[in-house]
């Protein structure tokens, strides 16, 4: 039985095996999503480090 996914681009599903776009379900979502990565859409929030008190008492 292949192991099926929705693609995690357009929710299409899909399957694992002898897909040469997993786990995209079409050339066209991979390089969408690439396109995304590409554009710095995808960001993982962060929080500043705090700045070191550089004033002279």
């Amino acid at each position: 039985m292949p192991t099926t996914l929705n693609c995690p681009r357009c929710g299409k599903l899909t399957t694992w095996e002898e897909n040469d776009f997993r786990p995209f379900c079409s050339e066209r979502c991979k390089m969408i999503d690439l396109g995304a990565w590409a554009n710095e859409e995808y960001s993982l929030p962060t929080q500043d480090a705090p700045q070191a008190d550089t004033s002279e008492d």
